[in-house]
């Protein structure tokens, strides 16, 4: 079972991943978005860490719930509301309890996946974040370690699509040969997700 505890290490250990990436992220930005997906995220997955430090929520919905609205006041762009969408519509679906199990965790997710596809529009193959959490999703029945390796391989799938939603929509067939940065980060998302579960077992 996953406690709240878990919740709060996946948090941190998104924020170190974020602020690692963030210089990457900017660089896959630059060509097809506004060069700020990178210090977009690092800024505010650092204010998520924050808060959680200062304010502790004792269930699985809570933690979610604190980090998605932190997101959404911190972060500019699209990714604020996209990501603090995923995360509230996650952490309310989870609802109240101390504990959840995996699988509960994933058919949250999924809600707050729902809740993306919803607020952007966007579908698998647009080019969006959707298609690294849609496969993550799917795979999350079989572990997270899958759910990592299938969110990755989803990233790495948009590099040979035309993006058909958000900023780089606007550049048509310019858009076609660079991973797209939302599905990369989304990536990273869901592996420290999976980090966050090896380190529970160990």
């Amino acid at each position: 079972m996953l406690d709240a505890d878990f919740f709060r290490r996946w948090m941190t250990v998104a924020a170190v991943s974020m602020d690692r990436e963030a210089d990457r992220l900017t660089a896959l930005d630059s060509p097809i978005g506004d060069a700020d997906h990178g210090s977009n995220l690092q800024r505010g997955f650092a204010a998520v860490r924050t808060v959680l430090e200062k304010e502790a929520p004792d269930t699985p919905g809570g933690v979610l719930a604190l980090a998605g609205r932190q997101l959404i006041s911190t972060v500019g762009g699209a990714s604020g509301p996209l990501y603090g969408t995923l995360l509230r519509r996650t952490g309310k679906a989870l609802g109240d309890a101390a504990e959840v199990s995996e699988e509960q965790l994933a058919e949250a997710l999924r809600a707050g996946v729902d809740g993306v596809r919803t607020l952007g529009g966007a579908a698998p193959g647009d080019k969006t974040m959707v298609d690294a959490l849609v496969p993550a999703v799917d795979a999350l029945a079989d572990g997270f370690t899958a759910a990592r390796s299938a969110a990755e391989q989803g990233a790495e799938a948009t590099t040979p699509l035309q993006a058909r939603k958000g900023r780089a929509s606007y550049l048509g067939e310019r858009s076609i040969g660079h991973q797209d940065p939302g599905a990369t980060s989304s990536a990273l998302l869901i592996a420290a997700l999976a980090e966050a579960a090896d380190g529970a077992e160990g």
